[in-house]
């Protein structure tokens, strides 16, 4: 069995526990007349969820991040004749650990270094959401049943002994909108090796080294095939270059190659 097709087993696997799981908090939520939470979804989660429940005609859900652009979301459901503020009901699941730095430490720390922090706590990935990193510190935004367990214990690693670490309400979250920039480029295909090869500014090969090692995901689900085709509208995160938006597709130069606009 090739990686291809194991990674698609296993893929599916888990989506249909994820989907299995949400059906069963929907259930319990309505039997109880109680508001339930996921844990945190990524963007090709997110995606999952909405898919399956829009085929269901189910719709008593919230997305919510803590902040209108957050990557990570839990999924909150609710039954459907209770009336709630939405605000309220996200205070209630989430909050931020704030992590501030000594000044020898100030824009030293990047986002890896506090996940690897929060992982070597024995965290689950799923617990933490977006992580927004400051020259100062960080606010890392996770679920308030584990807040307490991170703030105590956090403080006890090398790295963070001299930072100042506290929780906060999530409506104090530190959080500065990211400017959207277009960009211009030039591919000889609508292949997705081609585009992610100019995206990251890489060669073919290297192009390929990311999807292989599972860092591309377009439309939010992770790809890993090179021919994939990408139209207008689609979305391409590569992990650590970023999110983009396929705008617009401009035409073709006389060589045959296609000019694209892009949103970063």
């Amino acid at each position: 069995m090739n990686k291809e097709v194991e990674l698609s087993k296993q893929q599916k696997d888990e989506d249909k526990f994820l989907i299995a799981k949400i059906l069963d908090k929907i259930k319990f939520s309505n039997n109880r007349n109680r508001i339930e939470c996921s844990e945190f979804l990524d963007l090709r989660q997110q995606s999952l969820v909405r898919e399956a429940l829009e085929i269901r005609k189910l719709d008593s859900y919230n997305l919510v991040g803590g902040y209108d652009d957050a990557e990570r979301k839990i999924w909150i459901t609710f039954p459907y004749n209770i009336n709630f503020d939405i605000n309220n009901v996200i205070n209630q699941f989430l909050c931020v650990i704030e992590v501030n730095l000594p000044n020898e430490l100030k824009m030293q720390y990047e986002h890896r270094n506090y996940l690897g922090a929060l992982m070597k706590l024995g965290i689950k990935r799923e617990k933490i959401g977006d992580i927004l990193v400051r020259n100062d510190g960080a606010d890392i935004i996770v679920k308030k049943d584990i807040a307490e367990y991170i703030m105590s214990n956090i403080s006890l690693l090398t790295r963070f002994q001299k930072s100042k670490i506290k929780i906060k309400e999530i409506e104090k979250l530190t959080y500065i909108k990211k400017e959207k920039e277009l960009v211009k480029i030039n591919v000889p295909s609508m292949r997705l090796d081609c585009i992610v090869g100019e995206l990251a500014k890489c060669s073919r090969a290297d192009a390929l080294n990311l999807l292989n090692e599972e860092r591309v995901f377009v439309n939010f689900k992770e790809e890993i095939r090179p021919s994939k085709l990408i139209i207008e509208g689609d979305y391409i995160t590569i992990r650590g270059k970023g999110r983009f938006k396929v705008n617009k597709v401009l035409g073709n130069t006389k060589s045959g190659r296609i000019n694209l606009e892009i949103e970063k």
